[in-house]
């Protein structure tokens, strides 16, 4: 960690927002072709460590093992994961080596080191960026401890995302213990006891199961309801959208709408592992979990220290009604949306942009229009595909971006 008050200097040419995974590769695949670049970049996170957030999530949702298998990690070497389990094989789970937490985050450590990055990321948050008056002269960081920074350039790799709430979660009163309902952004299984509390999870992806399978080994009895069938899929998105397989038409399709429907029906909302769901059903088989699917919460109201929902179709069936509830947590996911996205306000005031359904149209360098100002993560799928918040799409998303950083000739003219 930095210095906080002597470490800030008052320029420098470029900044990451963010130290997560998709920072991470972006950071070792800038060293790896332009070593003179060590210098010349900070990192910006509250945290003031790499992977903070990440670990932490992992942790607090009790997550074994990842999505994505061992060859997407955050070092420009594609094999360096698997060489640094060869004295771990048992912590790559099958099928396709499926780095367990422990090993990605101690892997992670390792590339940390390897490329000398410890004193990179700044404790701040940025909670402001501006455009310097003077057209792609760079921006003015407003961060959190009050201090300010100039930056030449300036790329987003925060992830992007507002946690997503239903729209009946704004129509309840506000009479309600704040730890009954929360996001799974915020839940934290590690500091539950749950016997005999009735907990309901709203979503049909992979965190709703994880989520599940914490509660019910806390005691509690899990009412899972998501809006159409639960189903498996190995990954968030097919793999042929990681080469020119899908990638190709999807580069060639010049309506940046029609882009946005490729990625929805690439992605098709939330899924589970087929592992995860196996789990589940055994769960259910025993009693320890029911599951409503193709069915959603119209309302809930806290009353008498427990929730009382209804769902979308309770004049056909009873569904949940007379089911009194302990907790609700929300496994929806996240909302990407560049106009809603505080840092940007000003970026959009000064460069506007087009827009698909809140996603940005950038160059094919990840590059806003008219400025240096560079997005990873979601926010960037319209160029790099669905598979743009995942860890292989950091590393897409880096060999884009990179090339704008190192080599004079992509810069934009001052």
């Amino acid at each position: 960690m930095l210095d906080t008050v002597l470490a800030l200097p008052t320029y420098i040419d470029l900044t990451v927002i963010g130290s997560g995974p998709h920072a991470l590769t972006l950071v070792t695949h800038l060293l790896q072709k332009k070593k003179s670049m060590r210098r010349r970049f900070l990192v910006f996170d509250p945290s003031g460590v790499w992977m903070d957030r990440w670990h932490h999530q992992f942790a607090a949702l009790e997550i074994p093992h990842l999505r994505s298998p061992a060859v997407h990690q955050p070092d420009p070497d594609p094999h360096a994961l698997r060489t640094f389990a060869e004295s771990r094989r048992n912590e790559l789970f099958a099928p396709y080596d499926l780095p367990g937490t422990r090993l990605f985050q101690d892997f992670c450590q390792s590339v940390i080191s390897k490329w000398e990055l410890e004193d990179c990321v700044y404790p701040a948050q940025v909670m402001a960026i501006k455009a310097l008056e003077r057209r792609n002269a760079g921006f003015s960081l407003d961060l959190s401890n009050g201090q300010t920074i100039i930056a030449r350039r300036v790329a987003i790799a925060s992830g992007g995302g507002m946690p997503n709430f239903p729209d009946w979660v704004g129509q309840i009163p506000d009479n309600y213990p704040g730890d009954r309902l929360l996001h799974s952004n915020y839940v934290d299984l590690r500091r539950l006891q749950l016997q005999g509390e009735r907990v309901l999870i709203v979503g049909g992806g992979l965190t709703s199961g994880h989520l599940a399978v914490g509660a019910i080994q806390r005691g509690a009895k899990v009412l899972l309801v998501s809006r159409r069938s639960v189903y498996q899929k190995l990954f968030d998105a097919d793999p042929g959208w990681l080469g020119p397989k899908y990638l190709k038409d999807f580069w060639t399709e010049p309506d940046w709408l029609a882009r946005w429907e490729m990625i929805q029906q690439a992605r098709n909302g939330g899924s589970m592992t087929p592992e995860m769901l196996t789990q589940l059903r055994r769960l259910e088989r025993d009693g320890k979990i029911d599951f409503y699917e193709r069915c959603q919460v119209s309302q809930a109201r806290w009353k008498e220290d427990r929730w009382h929902v209804c769902c979308d179709n309770s004049a056909v069936h009873e569904c949940i009604n007379r089911e009194p509830i302990d907790r609700i947590w929300l496994a929806t996911g996240s909302q990407l949306d560049a106009l809603q996205q505080p840092l940007l306000q000003d970026v959009l005031d000064r460069y506007p942009t087009k827009m698909a359904k809140g996603l940005p149209v950038v160059d094919e360098y990840l590059r806003w229009q008219g400025c240096e100002l560079f997005i990873m993560g979601g926010l960037a799928a319209l160029q790099v595909g669905p598979t743009a918040r995942n860890l292989s799409g950091a590393r897409a998303a880096s060999d884009r971006i990179v090339p704008a950083l190192t080599k004079a000739s992509l810069a934009l003219n001052s």
